[in-house]
């Protein structure tokens, strides 16, 4: 090919001055032919460049090998990930390779490059992609405990395959919403690449003017945790998150309705995600598939679980009143008299609620209040308070809460009997209920009214496994003594000589 000046030349003598093509060509020195293209050109765009594909006979039987082992590190922390070093030394050890290390380094950085761009692309369009999940609350109608009650179920959908998860808890808070994701991501066994929500509060403080979002402070050390990527939905648009709003009323329609009976939320949830992989055994309505084999795909593309799980909690500081209790979401909690007035710090579980010193010492643990339940007391700490003042007792509501063996028995007692009761009490309900200790009053109470030390003693028997001793029986064959009588008679033999004669 001429150079740009030479073509240039050739249009300008031919095309602007009239110069015949032979006598340009003749004094260039080329031929007419090549003239005559250069002046009638009308396109001098420039060529796209050509890749030339070249065979690497050293390389190419290794790339899927190397592709592989990328793919299972982009569910790896960074850290965690293979060096192009230690792939080149990989395939030398095990795979016999005879190429050079440079030739792997340049492999790898071009298919990372490749393989985050794929990743990136594929995260758009979430409702068809691999891996990815939609996450939403419901509510259905529950019995506990024979009384109805309504329980929220927050939900994990799959839009690829139609899989799902879901957990039961007593409330859309941040420690339920979070403690759902936990045990449905541990029993998963890895963690959806991306995740679509709604505005939901738990995870979003505030929605900003240019549509991003101000994340609670637990979501996002939950996120930067697990290390997913996370979308919402705009405000008001549902729709978009359409998979598990649907899912949602399939849930509560085929496995909720009519209402379910349970007692411990713990055994419930166990139970429901046994039924969300029995669920997997059908067809995809559209693909005619199973879903269990589609859900293959998601789970190939889910990341790794840290190290070990989130703990769902939040620290809040709250005073106590004078008599002791603290108040979280408008419910109350008992802490003891001797923190009446002063400022302890509560840690918050989705089911309990820890009161703790600042040396982080506990000095109560509460099952946490939903609904209607307003107070939770735990009296142990206030019984040496009120053996100090054991006439009151009859007045407080401990008392109605005794069990009706304890009433009986502190209606018999006397001032000072009441007050090493109630000490006696304090101890027991340290580590335990009311079961143990009135079954240990139960057997004290056998022979008379006991003294508390007598009910301790029994107590501990219990405790330890031995509780009362039987009364021992002697075996037939053991021979019977002769019965003794009392008095000095038998001496008398002592005094009487034989044949009636006196002893001198």
């Amino acid at each position: 090919m001429l150079a740009m000046a030479e073509i240039n030349y050739i249009r300008l003598e031919t095309n602007t001055k009239g110069r015949s093509y032979s006598s340009v060509a003749k004094q260039m020195g080329v031929d007419p032919r090549t003239v005559k293209k250069y002046a009638d050109m009308e396109d001098f765009n420039p060529d796209q460049p050509v890749k030339q594909k070249r065979k690497a006979p050293v390389m190419d039987p290794v790339k899927p090998i190397i592709d592989q082992w990328l793919m299972e590190d982009m569910k790896k922390k960074k850290k965690f990930r293979r060096t192009a070093q230690r792939i080149y030394a990989l395939l030398v050890e095990k795979h016999a390779f005879q190429g050079s290390d440079r030739a792997v380094r340049e492999y790898v950085a071009k298919r990372k490059n490749e393989l985050l761009e794929e990743s990136d692309e594929a995260a758009l369009p979430l409702q068809t992609i691999p891996g990815t999940a939609q996450v939403d609350f419901g509510e259905a109608p529950f019995l506990y405990q024979g009384e109805e009650v309504i329980r929220h179920y927050l939900v994990l959908s799959f839009p690829n395959s139609n899989a799902f998860l879901f957990q039961v808890f007593p409330s859309q808070n941040r420690e339920c919403f979070l403690q759902g994701l936990v045990n449905m991501f541990h029993y998963l066994g890895g963690v959806p690449r991306t995740i679509r929500f709604d505005n939901l509060s738990p995870a979003v403080k505030k929605v900003l003017p240019n549509g991003e979002r101000q994340l609670t402070e637990e979501f996002a050390r939950f996120v930067a945790h697990y290390g997913f990527e996370y979308e919402f939905c705009n405000p008001g648009s549902g729709n978009e998150k359409g998979h598990v709003e649907a899912m949602v009323k399939y849930i509560r329609n085929n496995y909720l309705l009519p209402e379910i009976l349970y007692n411990d939320l713990a055994e419930l949830n166990q139970q429901v995600l046994a039924w969300c992989v029995e669920n997997r055994q059908r067809l995809h309505y559209e693909k005619e598939l199973p879903i269990a084999e589609l859900y293959l795909a998601d789970e190939k593309r889910f990341l790794q679980l840290p190290g070990k799980p989130y703990e769902c909690v939040r620290y809040e500081q709250v005073k106590a009143d004078k008599y002791g209790f603290v108040r979280i979401d408008r419910k109350q909690y008992s802490t003891s008299p001797r923190f009446a007035g002063q400022t302890v710090r509560a840690k918050l579980s989705f089911d309990t609620v820890t009161l703790l010193q600042d040396d982080h010492q506990v000095i109560v643990e509460h099952s946490r209040l939903y609904g209607d339940e307003k107070k939770a007391m735990n009296w142990q700490p206030y019984l040496h308070l009120m053996a100090k003042r054991p006439t009151a007792l009859k007045y407080s509501s401990f008392y109605e809460e005794l069990p009706e063996e304890w009433q009986s028995y502190l209606q018999d007692c006397t001032v000072e009997e009441k007050r090493n009761a109630l000490q006696l009490l304090a101890i027991f309900m340290k580590d335990q209920d009311f079961s143990l200790s009135t079954k240990a009053l139960g057997i004290a109470s056998e022979h008379g009214h006991p003294s508390a030390e007598a009910i301790k003693h029994v107590y501990y028997q219990l405790m330890n496994g031995r509780g009362i001793r039987d009364t021992l029986t002697l075996s037939s064959k053991v021979p019977v003594s002769k019965e003794a009588t009392r008095g000095l008679s038998h001496y008398d033999q002592l005094m009487t000589l034989a044949k009636g004669g006196e002893r001198r």
